[in-house]
């Protein structure tokens, strides 16, 4: 039998300076994207320097404003370490992060899909 689409796997994460926060679950990402506000947010520590651009899903081309390294996000009652790369974006004000594939790989993530869960 065909299955129609599940949506989207949001992980809730908190942040010392920002409770409550969704992210997305994205293994067509090779990288974590936070935007800028959020970065300002949270009152992290410089960024450094990155030489790429990203294209995002609206085909636009971006410059990241750098990244933000050994960012520890708590999910449930575990802290991930995890490299950001920082972009000046409106973001989805229900979803602030994305997790990308390195993310998903620390947290030794378990997608099901068929059950649309998933467990880190």
């Amino acid at each position: 039998e065909k299955l129609g689409d599940p949506g989207r796997f949001l992980i809730p994460c908190d942040f010392l300076e920002f409770d409550n926060c969704l992210a997305l679950a994205d293994l067509g990402s090779s990288i974590n994207l936070m935007p800028l506000s959020i970065w300002k947010k949270l009152k992290l520590p410089t960024l450094n320097d990155v030489k790429m651009v990203s294209e995002l899903a609206d085909r636009t081309i971006s410059k990241p404003m750098g990244v933000a390294e050994n960012v520890f996000v708590k999910v449930g009652k575990f802290y991930f370490p995890a490299d950001f790369v920082v972009l000046d974006f409106i973001a989805d004000p229900r979803v602030s992060l994305i997790l990308g594939r390195p993310f998903l790989s620390t947290a030794h993530a378990l997608i099901d899909v068929y059950e649309g869960e998933i467990i880190l």
